[in-house]
Formats: structure tokens, sequence, C-alpha cells
């Protein structure tokens, strides 16, 4: 899908995004460099990751990742016809957990983490818009390690946008966003260092 990349306007603490039918909003430096380096290592060790395979043109193909599905017991999630059942929150999860939801109001049951070990792991595109949800779910990201771009494309109208997600970096996407917008983290061939990303979520 082409169209025009936006010029985002934003504020400061945290930057808003001016889109059309979305509500995305960037807290850069949520987390310092120093939490985030600590944190970075201890997930990337600790978290018990797995290559789930998804089927595409007919064959059954490793994701470009390593993932791992957390949360409250009760809380299964699928996507892309993958079913994720949760490990137990751990202590760093929940560190990270109670800090987000005191800046956003919100309280999450679950948490997506996708660990991208260099510039050849991706994610294409979608939608958080699986029933489980809700209607108009809050999604807030946590990014540590290398900064990776997030690109998202209207679904209606000929409209992208890019947001640069740096090391320690907080984005939420809230209100009708999933309705409308897609996102991804696309390839890149630049030399650059892994990248742990954490989506919080809410499942009803």
């Amino acid at each position: 899908m082409s169209g025009q990349i936006l010029d985002l306007f934003h504020h400061q603490n945290p930057q808003i995004f001016d889109l059309p039918d979305a509500d995305i909003r960037l807290f850069a430096g949520f987390f310092s460099p120093a939490e985030s380096a600590q944190l970075a290592q201890k997930l990337e060790a600790g978290i018990l990751w797995q290559q789930d395979q998804i089927r595409m043109f007919g064959k059954q193909l490793p994701i470009p990742r390593l993932n791992a599905w957390y949360g409250d017991a009760d809380k299964s999630y699928t996507y892309s016809g993958i079913h994720l059942q949760p490990h137990p929150w751990n202590e760093d999860l929940l560190f990270i957990k109670e800090r987000i939801e005191k800046e956003t109001q919100r309280k999450f049951t679950s948490v997506l983490l996708n660990l991208y070990r260099s510039g050849h792991d991706s994610m294409g595109w979608h939608a958080d818009d699986e029933p489980e949800l809700g209607p108009n779910p809050s999604i807030a990201s946590v990014s540590f390690g290398a900064s990776r771009m997030f690109q998202l494309r209207h679904v209606t109208k000929k409209l992208r946008a890019n947001i640069p997600l740096d090391n320690g970096s907080l984005l939420v996407m809230q209100g009708t966003t999933q309705h409308h917008w897609q996102h991804q983290i696309p390839k890149t061939s630049k030399a650059i260092y892994s990248r742990i990303n954490l989506t919080f979520r809410r499942i009803l």
C-alpha cells in the first residue's frame, strides 16, 4: 500500500501524534538507560523464549523473531493461528507492568514479548484487534535495546507514519487506533544489535 508519509506533529511529555482515527502517544526515555540495560539483559536471559510457526502460502514457516506470552493464569491469547498459554509473571515483568499502569491509569492482564535478534527479524503488517482484546483495546509497548522503526498505515486512507522506537521508550495506542491503522516492524539491512519489545494488553 503506497501513500503519503505523514509529518507527525507532537507535544512533549508525552509526544501526542496528530493522526486521524488514532490515539497514539510516545513517552521517550520512560525507562532510564541504566534501567533499560539491566532489564534487557535480565529479560533476554530469563524469559522462556520460543519460535512459533505460522502457515503462509500453504507452508508452516518459523516467525522471524522469538516470542513469549506471560500473564494472569486464565488469559490465553490467539493471533495469526498461534495459540499461547501464559507463563506466570516474574519480578521483572511485574516491575515494568506496575510502572506503565501508574502512568497510563490502565490495568493489564498479559504481555506479549518479542525478541528481535538482529535487523533480519521483523513483524509484518497487522492490527491488535483480536476479539479477546475488546472493542477499543489499549496497548502499551515498551522497547529495550536497538532502535527500530515502527511503521503505521491507515486501512482506508493513503496515509502512513513512521515512529522510531528507541531504547527505554513507551508507546501507547488506544481508542479506535486498531480499527483504522495497521503497524509493522520491517527488516533492516543495518548492522544492529538485539531489541526486546513488550506489548502489554488486557484480555477480557
